[in-house]
């Protein structure tokens, strides 16, 4: 992508004195009429680019520009690259660390592998995920409106979007775009889409309010759960709601309290740890889902005696 090219360039140019236009069409993999062009933008964009003919001539930065020989730290620089590399994760390709390579040219210290943070954004449904985000980045950077069927708790539907944001939040992939249907600004989560495509249809952006992701407005809460557990349960309960959540009994057992968002949710996340857990309020849904539980033994008595 050009962009990429025209930041690797940049780069470059402020770690290295001078360079030369065929050095920098090998590194880019590009014509030196291409780099020519790619110079020519980058002095539009204000940076004041040098260039000197002959023997020892080449390509550089006005000295008196240059106020630091990098943009970024050694430090800064590898956290960008973890970052990048979380991006590659999610599609199983090389791209975003191969531009981070072309970055740090002249840094000798920043690719010898000394990182210390890896970050992966892939998921079970990486396989399904991959082709989602790649197609949804195309339509925003396109404005090409999205088709789609919708899965929610409601029902089925299928919807037609404006794309503005992807995003990834609560370790689940989302997009933040116009709904036709609903007239409003709408949050989807990837895994729940089917059918997905892109229309022929282009769209005028619209002023974009940013997606109000705080946990308390997307999960309000309102559901006091206070449930005992028993001890083998203690590493589940740190690892989903921290060490706070629960205080140990003299006999062992584990009696949890939390504020919990969906009525549903809590009963198949409770289902989760069989005979390992009592719920003791609210008693509308301790006396639900012991309906429940006793409708799923006649399922397995009806089959028993068939």
């Amino acid at each position: 992508m050009k962009i990429d090219r025209l930041i690797g360039i940049l780069s470059i140019l402020l770690q290295k004195d001078i360079v030369t236009a065929p050095y920098l069409a090998e590194h880019f993999e590009v014509s030196r009429r291409t780099i020519n062009r790619d110079i020519e933008d980058l002095c539009k964009a204000g940076i004041p680019i040098v260039t000197r003919q002959g023997t020892g001539g080449g390509i550089s930065i006005m000295e008196n520009y240059r106020i630091e020989r990098t943009l970024l730290t050694t430090k800064e620089m590898q956290d960008i690259l973890a970052g990048l590399r979380s991006l590659d994760s999610i599609n199983g390709t090389n791209r975003y660390g191969q531009l981070m390579e072309k970055l740090s040219t002249g840094s000798s210290d920043f690719m010898s592998g000394g990182q210390s943070v890896l970050i992966d954004l892939s998921s079970w449904y990486k396989d399904a995920l991959a082709p989602r985000i790649e197609l949804i980045r195309s339509a925003i950077d396109n404005c090409l409106e999205l088709d789609f069927l919708y899965y929610s708790p409601s029902g089925e539907s299928t919807r037609n979007i404006e794309p503005y944001y992807l995003i990834f939040q609560w370790a689940n992939w989302y997009v933040w775009g116009w709904c036709k249907q609903r007239k409003d600004f709408r949050l989807f989560k990837l895994n729940r889409m089917d059918r997905l495509q892109q229309s022929n249809t282009r769209f005028v952006k619209k002023p974009v309010p940013l997606p109000d992701l705080k946990t308390k407005r997307i999960f309000p809460g309102g559901i006091q759960v206070k449930a005992l557990f028993h001890a083998e349960c203690k590493w589940r309960l740190v690892e989903e709601f921290g060490t706070k959540c629960f205080t140990e009994q003299e006999n062992g057992k584990l009696l949890f309290h939390a504020d919990y968002t969906h009525k549903e949710n809590l009963v198949t996340w409770l289902l989760t740890f069989r005979d390992q857990v009592e719920l003791l309020e609210p008693i509308e849904i301790r006396e639900e889902l012991r309906t429940v539980l006793i409708n799923t033994l006649k399922i397995y008595d009806t089959h028993k005696s068939s």
